[in-house]
Parts: structure tokens; sequence; C-alpha cells
């Protein structure tokens, strides 16, 4: 069987072809995306908008440059995000209203993108298409959110990142989560499974809450689940309905940090392997042949887009990748994060895997420990999704004349030399041709010195300036 075909770039630029931006449609290009998308094709555009306060998500160009070269083509694109399961108390993407909000908060505005910015599961989530999939693993149905149900073609522009649940937040994670209606997010974190969903894997401990008078928040208790399943009881004990646990998680960062339910370590391992069920299901719905992948690994932060916080990057940036294949792009993405130093000061440091060689998703961004950065890729692997053996394509930069400024595709005279006549920047007619007041020469080299400086701030000593070794 042949390796999948992944193509990369890595992420020095230094001129306009070798942008990121520039980049990341050359890739698009190459690993044959474009062949995908056909006149008046509707293409949806999978991104993450980032959750509120989130900093590390993708820029909104990226989206704009893509559907820019969708509709080049002579596709019809949308950029689109879906709600989340509540999973906190204060979500902010939990709603169509909601995320529409934080999407033009975070940038993501159809002014911005040059295309339309939809939820694609509806107001409340549940705008879906189900589809079985016998060959999962663990799933035998998804619920793909409508929109992306009915588009003709998928590309998933993903930020690779870690994920506090999925270890990696990649290509896999971005259609087997993010890609699902509420109800497939339901169906994804193991609602209502007899072994592996918080209702029958959870431990519950009633004995941590010490009653309303000692709580002082205790109504959070109770308003934290959706599904309104805690209760605090005349007897002033906390009683849970754990039979109805959808895993929506939106306990979990109330009853956790508490120690009222503890959340299972099965539940996450179970989770990372449905992620890849799931995002079969969407390749099912839109077709096999129909779904594109680009990973954007710039900004690696251990957590994943959907916290309301980026933390420092446990990598620098490693590259844009491009594939048909999700299961072989984030295996490439992984390997690539395998073999960088991990940044000074970061998660990866703090666990002491900031070494070449070092699972660094595995110690920076899972919950628990013995999480695997990838359980998903397996799972992908095994049910036929994609492979994890994989080519890693090179690919050189595109004739920089494409990815100049389009609007105006003059040089700089016949742009603006009529212009500088009638509305002239540089005032030739003072201080002598000149142009403007300053000092005919200054010593710079003063400038250039570096002073330590005492703790009240006065300079205190000049440091004295590093020599060249002596080879001998």
């Amino acid at each position: 069987m042949a390796k999948s075909k992944v193509y990369f770039m890595d992420a020095h630029s230094e001129s306009t072809e070798t942008s990121l931006v520039a980049k990341m449609v050359t890739v698009f290009d190459a690993a044959g995306l474009d062949k995908m998308i056909k006149p008046n094709d509707v293409v949806a555009i999978k991104i993450h908008c980032g959750e509120w306060n989130n900093t590390a998500y993708l820029r909104p160009v990226y989206a704009r440059a893509l559907a820019d070269r969708i509709k080049e083509l002579g596709g019809r694109p949308f950029v689109c995000d879906t709600t989340t399961s509540t999973y906190s108390p204060w979500g902010s993407r939990s709603t169509e209203l909601d995320i529409l909000l934080t999407a033009e908060r975070n940038g993501y505005t159809s002014a911005t993108l040059g295309c339309p910015f939809i939820c694609a599961d509806g107001f409340i989530g549940t705008s879906d298409f189900r589809v079985d999939i016998p060959e999962g693993y663990l799933l035998k149905e998804a619920y793909v959110a409508q929109a992306i149900a009915a588009a003709d073609v998928l590309i998933a522009l993903t930020h690779f990142k870690g994920h506090s649940m999925g270890v990696i937040g990649g290509a896999l994670k971005n259609l087997g989560i993010g890609a699902q209606s509420k109800r497939g997010k339901l169906n994804v974190h193991m609602g209502g499974h007899p072994n592996y969903g918080l209702g029958a894997a959870g431990v519950f401990h009633p004995e941590a809450f010490k009653g309303k008078a000692n709580t002082p928040d205790w109504e959070l208790l109770e308003d934290c689940c959706p599904f309104n399943l805690y209760h605090i009881n005349d007897n002033d004990e906390i009683e849970w309905e754990r039979e109805k646990c959808t895993t929506c998680l939106g306990c979990f960062g109330v009853m956790g940090p508490r120690g009222i339910v503890d959340i299972p370590p099965v539940n996450f391992d179970a989770v990372d392997v449905a992620i890849a069920d799931a995002c079969l299901g969407v390749e099912k719905v839109v077709g096999r042949d129909k779904v594109g992948y680009i990973n954007m690994a710039l900004d690696i932060s251990p957590r994943c887009d959907c916290a309301n916080h980026a933390d420092v990057p446990i990598v620098p940036h490693l590259g844009v990748f491009a594939s048909t294949d999700a299961v072989a792009i984030d295996m490439a993405c992984v390997n690539k994060a395998r073999e960088s130093e991990g940044i000074p000061g970061s998660a990866a440091e703090v666990m002491e895997a900031h070494h070449p060689g070092d699972a660094k998703f595995e110690a920076a961004a899972a919950t628990f420990h013995g999480q695997s950065e990838v359980a998903s890729i397996n799972t992908g692997h095994e049910i036929g999704l994609g492979s994890r053996d994989y080519e890693l394509v090179n690919v050189e930069p595109g004739p920089a004349d494409r990815f100049r400024f389009p609007y105006d595709k003059r040089t700089s005279r016949p742009r603006f030399m009529e212009r500088f006549e009638k509305f002239q920047p540089f005032p030739y007619d003072r201080h002598d041709g000149k142009g403007f007041a300053r000092n005919d020469e200054v010593d710079l080299e003063a400038m250039k010195r570096h002073y330590e400086l005492s703790t009240n701030g006065h300079v205190e000593v000049e440091i004295e300036e590093l020599q060249p070794a002596d080879d001998n």
C-alpha cells in the first residue's frame, strides 16, 4: 500500500511568496485540494474561531486567503464553526448567537473573510445529519453539522495544537469533534455510554459538599448542569442523577476542583478513539474524495482554542501541512513536534519534555497521565480513515507575483508620481531641501551600548562588549 502524501513547507518567511499565508495556498494546490473544487461547488471551510479571550486561534487572514483561492476556482466558500456542548457554565460558543458574537470579536466576519461565516449546526446545535459508521472502532453512528453535511467540498483548516481531552488538536479533532453537531459532540464525549460515560465511570463524592452555609456559591453546583441533574436536597446534601448524564462536561471545571466528582481517565481515552470514528463519519457524508486538510502548526499552545486563554507555545512554529489524509497529516505534525526542541518556560519544559524525541503533548497537554497523543491517529489507521505511514513532500515556494497585493498591480511610479505631484509627502521646500528639522550628526554608537541598571534605574556600569573568541 502506497504511503499517504503530506505536503509541507516550514515556517520560515523572508519574502512575499514565503509568507505563511502564501505557503498555505501553495500547499493547498500542491496537495491537489484545488482539484476537488468545481465551478459553483459550495465549499465549507471548517475552522475554530477561538473561545472568548483565547489568542492562539488562527488569524482570520488564513481563512480569507483560502476563501479567495476557492473563489478563483469557481467555488462558493463559507467559513464555519459549530456550537459546543456546554462544558463550562460560561461557554462562549454554546449557541449560534454566542458563537457569532465570539467569532466577530475574534475577527471572523463576512467583511474580513470575503464570504459568509456561519454556525454550521444551527441555533442550539441540533441541526445535523445522522450517518451510520459500521466501520467505527467505538462509534457506530455520527451526527454531522447540517451545513457541513450539505457542502459539496470540505476543507478542514486546522490550528494544530494541544488538547486537554484529545491530547492533540489536529485535523482529526477539527472534524471528529468540531464538525459534529451538539448532539454529535455528546455522542463523541460518551454521553450515556454504560462504561465510558461520565455518569457510568465518574466517581461521586457527595461528602465533599459541606452544605450551603459553607459553600457561598452553592447555586453554581446546580446551575453548572444544563440538564438539571445536580440538586441540593432538603437535608443539605448534593444529589446527582448520574444515569441521565450526557457527559456535556458542563460540570467539569466546577465539580472536579471541589472533589465532588472525579472525571474518569477512561472517558478521555474513549473520546480520543471516538474522534477518529466521527471524522470518518464526516468524510462519508461529504464524500471520501471531497475532503481536504490543511494543518497550520503555528502558535502551538498546550490547550485547545476552546480554552478561554492561551499558554506559552510548547514548541516553535513547525510549518504548514496539507493532505487528503487526516491520519497522515496529524501524524506528520506529531512527529515534527517530537523532533523539535521545546520552548523555554513552556509547559513542555515544566514537565521536562522539552528535548528532541519527547512526547510533548502527552506531557504538556494531556489532563491525565497515560493519555496518548497518537490514540486518535492509531484509531483512524485501524478503521481505514487514513494511514499513519506517510511521505513528507517538501514544497517549493510559488511565484512572488502570485501573492502580491492584487488590487493594484502597478509599480510605484505609475501608482504615485502624479499623486505625489499633487499631494507632496516630502517637503523639499524646507530646510535647504533636507525636508525636516533634524541634527546633521549624532553619536549613534553611544546608543547601541548595553548598560547595567541599578535597582533605582540609574546607569551604574557599562557592560563590557563581547569580543570574538580567540581561535588560538
